[in-house]
């Protein structure tokens, strides 16, 4: 069947397409209902079938042979060690770590918060949790306790699970005390703290709330997957940069192991015994789908990585796991690449090795420049595949399906087409839809496919004005950009991301384009300046690859010229600054929202996932100088 047969196939009877791909996971009983409607408008697939997301992703592979192959690889450049953990041991510390959860009055339906570095421990807490059907809500480690507070008070956590430390490059960072005064701040109180201790930096423990990883475990009765509805919630995971009452968008477990496997097998194009790299960390939604359920339920050998790319010892650590581990396909943001070629601008590490295991390469999270894209792909030599999602999705929204026989072609600046469930559509400000090319919301008609959040935790009535009121009928994915006559999606940035120079509407994102492709630049942010004129103009903030010698007043002039070609006049592009570094969340995503303020010199708070604060004080005053004087 083609993409086009299959994915119609998708739009003309929704529920018979995935009520098929269903049969795809071991049920403990199959649902007798596909899709059903909520009582506030959403929707839920597969809610009376029975299922645990453990079983699943551990026990069902020991059952059926697989107990002796390697389930995770543990590479942790940052602490110097490393760990190959088959299935079979994977579910003894599994069953083992529910067993002491159990024993501490843990059960089905209770709320555990996970605040852990990307350590082996973290992905058997995750897993635990979901054995018991527990409902996990994993925070970044070293989120200030402030924003923790904010979470434990939504999620109200039975106990929370942590360790002693995580470690940035040469710095460590202690968890512990972080995780005290968030609890001193929580109105609510978990009952117990459970601390994995590491050598690098042991934490103090509380002996009237604190108990130790090992200690905790010891005696303990292993214990059973204990099954669940399908619309049960597996995770709570909060969106990123939150304020005040946070959004904790919930997954359950039915829709999210169809929608795993189908993507795992269809979008990523894995197969059981294939290595897996998922280049994030378990604090984002990559990390939940495809560091740890994805990857274990399709039977494959996952990566399990704590460290950067450009350090512990260089610029050529991504080689050298892709090469030591046979990794066939991996995941990363495009972040993730433009820091390695900063680095090393030649690729020069990459030739010291065999990286032929690798089939190709996705990157998500962020808008992959044409430079970084050539780039890459000519460093590999395999494809580099972008593709769209969102926290919210769980799962790919638009992609090449590299596990079909013919998959889309790559267009450059295109995340591919539309996933099969995934009917998407660019509507207008009033909720028509636009002609093919026009640029407006990238909006996904209801009813979306399973594997999808449906419900905000605690709060339904804000899941539907966040994402359904706007445009109604509709799923508003608060991204801007537009469709080809193929069917190609293009995305152009956040809504938020669009400025307006003397009534144009013009995106910061194709600027970037631009602007990135300067051999000179590494990276770059465009963002908007308010002017008395033309009410904004744009404001270039470039990055220079290591060793690049320019004077800025030359590379000013011709990023000016290089926009004004590949955009036109009416941008008014006509002021680069460069700066040593842009701030950025520990995911790599550029807070461009931020520096809009900076430059407007209005009032911010300091994100809760910046990656480094000192780069705020550091860029400020030179956007504040430079955006001030034009």
């Amino acid at each position: 069947m083609s993409y086009q047969e299959e994915y119609q196939s998708a739009l003309d009877n929704t529920e018979a397409y995935w009520a098929g791909q269903a049969d795809r996971i071991a049920w403990y009983k199959k649902p007798e209902t596909t899709l059903t409607k909520t009582d506030f408008g959403t929707y839920s697939w597969y809610a009376d079938g029975e299922l645990n997301s453990c079983y699943l992703a551990v026990d069902y592979h020991v059952e059926n042979g697989r107990g002796e192959q390697v389930a995770l690889y543990y590479d942790s450049p940052a602490s110097d060690r490393k760990e190959a953990i088959t299935y079979s041991q994977l579910q003894e510390r599994v069953a083992r770590f529910a067993g002491a959860l159990k024993a501490k009055g843990v059960e089905k339906g209770d709320t555990v918060l996970i605040y852990m570095p990307m350590i082996p421990e973290a992905a058997v807490a995750m897993l635990a949790c979901a054995r018991l059907g527990a409902i996990h809500s994993v925070v970044f480690g070293g989120f200030a306790p402030a924003e923790m507070a904010v979470r434990i008070n939504d999620a109200s956590p039975k106990m929370i699970l942590t360790a002693s430390c995580g470690i940035e490059f040469e710095k460590k960072i202690a968890y512990k005390p972080l995780v005290d005064q968030a609890i001193e701040l929580a109105e609510h109180k978990p009952s117990h703290t459970v601390v994995c201790q590491r050598d690098v930096l042991p934490a103090e423990l509380n002996q009237a709330r604190d108990l130790d990883w090992n200690a905790f475990q010891e005696g303990v009765e292993p214990a059973a997957c204990v099954p669940v509805k399908g619309s049960d919630p597996l995770y709570i995971l909060y969106t990123s940069g939150t304020t005040g009452q946070p959004k904790g968008i919930v997954r359950d477990n039915g829709g999210h192991a169809v929608a795993l496997s189908y993507a795992l097998n269809n979008v990523y194009g894995m197969k059981a015994g294939d290595v897996w790299w998922g280049a994030s960390d378990i604090g984002w939604v990559v990390g939940h789908s495809f560091i740890v359920y994805g990857p274990l339920m399709g039977g494959c050998s996952a990566i399990f990585f704590e460290g950067k790319p450009i350090r512990n010892p260089d610029a050529g650590t991504f080689w050298r796991v892709i090469e030591e581990y046979g990794v066939n396909s991996m995941f990363c943001a495009p972040t993730a690449f433009r820091a390695i070629r900063k680095e090393d601008p030649e690729g020069d590490l990459s030739k010291n090795y065999d990286l032929s295991s690798l089939n190709w390469v996705f990157v998500a999270g962020e808008k992959l420049d044409s430079s970084t894209y050539s780039w890459l792909s000519e460093l590999l030599k395999v494809p580099v595949i972008d593709h769209w999602w969102q926290t919210e999705t769980g799962w790919p929204m638009t992609a090449p399906m590299m596990g079909w026989d013919n998959p889309s072609e790559a267009r450059l600046g295109s995340t591919n087409k539309p996933i099969p469930g995934y009917d998407i559509r660019v509507l207008d400000d009033e909720g028509n839809e636009v002609d093919d090319g026009k640029p407006g919301n990238i909006c996904v008609k209801l009813p979306m496919p399973p594997g999808v959040a449906w419900s905000i935790w605690n709060n339904n009535e804000r899941y539907v004005s966040s994402y359904l009121d706007a445009f109604p009928g509709y799923y508003h994915t608060g991204d801007g950009g537009l469709k080809d006559t193929d069917g190609y999606v293009y995305i152009t940035g956040r809504t938020d991301d669009v400025i307006n120079v003397s009534g144009h509407r013009l995106s910061t994102g194709e600027m970037e384009e631009v602007v990135s492709a300067h051999p000179a630049v590494a990276e770059c942010a465009v963002i908007g300046v308010n002017d008395q004129l033309k009410g904004q103009l744009p404001l270039g903030l470039i990055v220079l690859k290591a060793g690049v010698q320019i004077d800025e007043a030359d590379l000013e002039a011709e990023l000016v010229k290089m926009v004004r070609e590949q955009v036109g006049a009416l941008a008014c592009f006509r002021t680069a600054l460069v700066v040593e570094r842009l701030p950025k969340t520990r995911s790599g995503k550029i807070l461009r929202a931020v520096l809009r303020k900076i430059a407007a010199r209005e009032e911010y708070k300091m994100p809760s996932t910046i990656d480094d604060e000192s780069i705020l004080p550091e860029i400020t005053p030179l956007i504040e100088a430079r955006s001030a004087n034009g």
